[in-house]
């Protein structure tokens, strides 16, 4: 008797991923998921080569909708993978398993909440640990097989694929809320925090924050941000659907507020889980950072010198590891090299660092996108510099890019910082003041 069809949905050869790293995917596939599917007493079958360089062919469709069971690894979020399971979630309401390989980068903020197992890479980029990993895949092979669903499709729309016309108009409502909710919350985040908080109190009344749609419980949840919400933003995340509280995103804010809020243990445990689960990213390690940057600020105030001195070193370690992550967010390499100026002595790896953070930042400005933070990072970079001139220019366009009040009290902070201990060493140029002066005043605004 045939046994059923297990499709394998990844990349193949070797290929590296947004955290640096090279996996050896035919190695995964050989060593791992083919085992797995023939320990469930399943075929398994992989797209051919050549198809998966290109268009998607007739035989694909037919492997993706006929298989009565599928394996996606989501790993470096390979585009070709990304369609094809989305394409099985439409067609098939279960019998899709989903993998990742840990520590080589966030994955998409769309399938981040769905149920994924997570497998090791070694350093020669083949799976390590197979022994531990392997059985859990089988399991949930062996599970599937009780056709409960896992589509996210026919999770969350109420009787998919059957829509009738009356749901396309309860739809066409719901949209029309959406944007009311939205334009109310833009407004809301202009008058302060008691007009985000009614704003949440309408939503209340309407239906729990677990029912509510995503995207208005994101929008408020960062409305609460920049307003300086920190407890609300706190409270809002236990009362989300699991699913999104669950979300990189939503975890990396949650360490952001209980930091903001005094809460810096509970911050670092929050932040240290999602590195542990998702792998570094430049998100969650500048964070993470920042926790240990107000420690070490804390312990100096509280005449803690060496408790100040290993939480300085924790935080550059941190901030660095989010630069190493994502060399294109000039973000926590400012901050690295900000803190190693701030050492005593001066940490020598800045000399080298400095012009690389450098680069990463003109380039993003180059790119014809650049936010606040990108102009923040070029300032921060002239004071460093001693550069007044650059630092003018750049103080500037920061300002005119500021989109929250607390995005320049950060700057402004980092500024003062620098300040200090220029001060302490006597090499103070004058104008750095004038710098944080302008930045302070619009962090009151």
């Amino acid at each position: 008797m045939a046994k059923p069809l297990c499709f394998v949905l990844m990349p193949f050869g070797q290929k590296p991923t947004t955290a640096g790293k090279m996996i050896d995917f035919d190695a995964v596939y050989r060593e791992l998921i083919e085992p797995a599917i023939r320990a469930a007493d399943l075929d398994p079958i992989r797209a051919d080569e050549e198809m998966a360089g290109g268009i998607i062919h007739k035989p694909m469709f037919e492997r993706l909708i006929l298989c009565e069971y599928a394996v996606a690894d989501l790993t470096t979020a390979n585009a070709n993978v990304f369609y094809e399971l989305g394409l099985r979630h439409a067609v098939r309401p279960s019998s899709t398993i989903l993998l990742f390989a840990k520590n080589t980068g966030q994955l998409p903020f769309d399938v981040a909440p769905l149920r994924s197992i997570p497998y090791d890479i070694g350093a020669d980029g083949k799976p390590d640990n197979v022994a531990a990993i392997m059985p859990i895949l089988t399991d949930r092979f062996q599970e599937a097989r009780k056709q409960m669903t896992d589509s996210p499709v026919y999770q969350l729309v109420e009787g998919f694929p059957d829509i009738q016309r009356l749901k396309t108009d309860v739809f066409r409502d719901r949209v029309a809320y959406s944007e009311q909710i939205k334009k109310r919350l833009a407004e809301a985040r202009r008058q302060g925090l008691a007009a985000v908080r009614a704003v949440e109190q309408e939503l209340s009344q309407q239906a729990s924050m677990g029912d509510t749609e995503s995207g208005i419980v994101i929008d408020l949840f960062l409305s609460y941000r920049a307003v300086k919400g920190w407890q609300e933003m706190i409270d809002l995340v236990s009362r989300m659907s699991p699913p999104l509280a669950k979300t990189v995103m939503v975890q990396e804010q949650l360490g952001l507020a209980l930091n903001r809020a005094g809460r810096g243990e509970e911050a670092e445990e929050v932040l240290v889980e999602v590195i542990a689960k998702r792998g570094p990213s430049s998100e969650t390690y500048g964070i993470l950072g920042r926790v240990y940057k107000d420690r070490w600020e804390s312990a100096v105030q509280q005449g803690e010198p060496f408790r100040a001195k290993g939480l300085l070193k924790k935080a550059i370690e941190a901030y660095l590891k989010g630069f190493e992550a994502d060399w294109r967010d000039a973000y926590p390499g400012i901050n690295a090299v900000t803190l190693m100026e701030l050492s005593e002595p001066p940490d020598t790896r800045r000399e080298k660092l400095l012009p690389v953070v450098a680069y990463a930042v003109e380039r993003r400005i180059a790119a014809g996108k650049p936010d606040y933070w990108d102009y923040a990072t070029r300032l921060e970079l002239a004071v460093l510099a001693k550069d007044e001139s650059t630092a003018a220019h750049a103080l500037e366009d920061a300002i005119a890019n500021l989109r929250e009040p607390w995005e320049a009290e950060t700057t402004a902070r980092n500024v003062r910082l620098i300040i200090d201990a220029r001060k302490k060493r006597d090499e103070l140029v004058g104008w750095e003041g004038e710098i944080e002066a302008a930045l302070t005043r619009q962090g009151k605004r």
